[in-house]
């Protein structure tokens, strides 16, 4: 629906949660040529010919609009992956393969009980102003999503079962937990300056978008920001892993995608993403272009649908129109039995995915769950009609499926307006559950926030981008991210809340064992498969293509094959190397106005909007 991710990221999802078609974001530094459809430029990057001049510019078309820039409420995964560009993480994840390495903390070690974890924070960081980062900010930014709702919004989840936390020393962080917890070289929060966030009155309302360039520690920091159209940073030559070598890094948000590409072949941007990924016939009609690579690899997300439970709040009150039959675990069923996944790779991604099976994605092979052949809803049309005609809904004279009631079985699938994969495989979804004698609407939506939220849909297309600690995606279906009460916001993805997945949420918490903790995750993708209230589609690679002569090497996350965009860290950007292009590289080293397609809606508003978690469905969280 992200973030989160997000984190998911919680984001995005909801968050998906999720985004994921040309959802964009962000920003440039060129002049956009388009065709006379989508000539009139709109929220132009402001001239900086005197700041960009002779610098080196990557600049990074992105098919999702950013969500907050607040470390604490940011789940979009175009958000969240410019906070790891901005602000440290205690950990870091190895770009080989994973494993957690120093990053704020130099090392870290657990107690003889697993109850008191102490972190070295480094002393060779300093915070983008001047100041130095101590163990006391860390401290403050746990703290804080500890003891205020609004800021626990993205990244609540990590910190439910600390008991305290404090900084002994500026280099010294301690954590003392109420129960052991296997993720704490796994804490995705973006550690956060003390002296500037406590004056911070409203963390629900804060998007730090209005003061550049905004404080931070990261390798780059971020200089400026306008909604829906782009997002400026540059590179931090403080950092202490050493300075990036581009000097700026932009993200240019594009609605329509085919511009985007449109806008790569002409040398106006230097990177496209996709929305998380490009379309078959895009990355087809650029393989072989000139100056231009195409990085096709198996990607770190899912692609599923996901049935409204019924929304429901902490407090116990319900909320929504989701259609009460799909309460009925048989027409769950039946509806995923009608779904082909290979008809869904081959004809919609193309060959670009493999089909869909358990929650984790392949790539993460220690968690990659796969039904038994008797567990598995495999594709099977007439047992789908079995099943319906068994929960009571027989096919009357039309042919459709009724209830006692006499009303046919419609369902609403809430879909992102911009995304091709969401229209491409709902009209698939359409017919196959027409056979069945089931009507389907195809609600593509713009803003699939706030159907969302208010538990206003049947079915919705969602996503997540899974970290290599998978625990956020998996804290998403537990009662405990349910919102308070109807409303508020919770952390959910979509409203699931089952007691047995929940006790084992909490037993792979606390499992230090690597092997034993794996295997209880597996059983918490069997129980979320068997609930039948998600059901994971695709996994779609990451299919994503740079300029060759504007950026000549450029690390992909995991080395061997893997993404660029998206990463579990900020190695790509960090690490890419320009190309030598006459003096003028990424696109945007000239300084001129860069315009954005026509049709991108500005964020009104945006303080109000984000006092409610924001969410989307696909590449909301990283």
């Amino acid at each position: 629906m992200s973030r989160p991710e997000q984190h998911g990221s919680r984001r995005s999802h909801p968050r998906s949660p999720r985004l994921r078609t040309p959802r964009l974001a962000a920003a440039g530094a060129i002049a956009l040529t388009l065709s006379a459809a989508l000539a009139t430029p709109l929220n132009p990057v402001p001239q900086r010919a005197e700041a960009t001049q002779g610098k080196k510019v990557l600049t990074v078309a992105v098919a999702q609009s950013v969500d907050s820039l607040s470390p604490f409420l940011a789940v979009r995964l175009v958000s969240t992956s410019i906070l790891r560009l901005t602000y440290e993480y205690l950990n870091d994840y190895d770009p080989g393969d994973a494993h957690p390495v120093p990053g704020l903390a130099t090392s870290w070690a657990p107690s003889a009980d697993k109850l008191t974890w102490t972190y070295t924070i480094r002393s060779d960081a300093t915070w983008s102003d001047g100041q130095k980062v101590t163990a006391e900010d860390a401290a403050w930014t746990f703290n804080k999503l500890m003891s205020d709702e609004a800021a626990a919004t993205a990244n609540g989840s990590f910190v439910t079962n600390f008991r305290k936390v404090t900084a002994p020393s500026p280099t010294k962080l301690v954590v003392q937990l109420k129960k052991p917890q296997a993720t704490m070289t796994a804490l995705d929060v973006p550690i956060v300056p003390e002296h500037v966030w406590k004056k911070v009155t409203d963390f629900s309302k804060f998007n730090n978008d209005k003061t550049f360039p905004v404080v931070g520690d990261g390798p780059f920091v971020l200089t400026d920001y306008k909604p829906d159209s782009y997002v400026r940073l540059k590179a931090n030559k403080g950092f202490w892993r050493g300075a990036p070598k581009f000097d700026e890094l932009v993200f240019k948000y594009y609605k329509d995608q085919d511009a985007a590409v449109a806008a790569l072949r002409k040398g106006e941007v230097s990177f496209v993403a996709g929305s998380p990924s490009l379309t078959p016939a895009q990355a087809a009609s650029l393989k072989g272009s000139d100056g231009i690579h195409v990085n096709d690899a198996p990607g770190r997300r899912f692609y599923a649908l996901a049935v409204n439970p019924g929304a429901r709040a902490r407090n116990g009150d319900k909320f929504g129109d989701g259609a009460p039959s799909l309460l009925d675990e048989r027409v769950r069923q039946a509806l995923f039995l009608a779904v082909n996944r290979r008809v869904l790779v081959d004809k919609v991604f193309q060959g670009h995915a493999v089909e869909g099976q358990g929650y984790i994605p392949p790539r993460f092979s220690s968690y990659f769950w796969q039904p038994s052949a008797s567990q598995a809803l495999a594709y099977d049309p007439a047992k789908a009609a079995r099943l319906l005609d068994q929960a009571g809904y027989k096919k009357n004279a039309d042919g459709k499926r009724a209830g006692k009631d006499g009303r046919p079985l419609n369902y609403r699938v809430l879909c992102h307006a911009t995304d091709p994969n969401d229209k491409a495989v709902g009209q698939y979804l359409k017919e196959w559950w027409a056979g069945l004698g089931i009507g389907m609407t195809l609600d593509c939506l713009d803003n699939v926030t706030d159907p969302w939220l208010a538990g206003k849909y049947d079915l919705a297309f969602d996503g997540w981008s899974v970290n290599p600690d998978p625990d956020f995606v998996l804290s998403i279906h537990t009662c405990a991210a349910l919102p308070a009460t109807p409303k508020d916001t919770g952390a959910t993805d979509n409203f699931i809340c089952d007691r047995r997945y929940d006790d084992l949420y909490a037993r792979q918490l606390a499992e230090y064992e690597p092997a034993k903790r794996a295997t209880l995750v597996k059983q918490m993708e069997s129980r979320l498969y068997d609930l039948g209230y998600m059901n994971v589609m695709a996994y779609p690679n990451a299919v994503e293509a740079y300029r060759t002569d504007q950026i000549k090497s450029i690390e992909t996350m995991p080395k061997a094959a893997g993404n660029i965009y998206g990463q579990d860290g900020y190695w790509s950007w960090w690490s890419a190397v320009p190309a030598d292009s006459g003096g003028s590289s990424g696109g945007g080293s000239t300084g001129v106005v860069v315009g954005v397609v026509v049709g991108v809606v500005v964020l009104a508003g945006a303080g109000a909007l984000f006092a409610r978690r924001r969410r989307s469905t696909a590449d909301d969280r990283e």
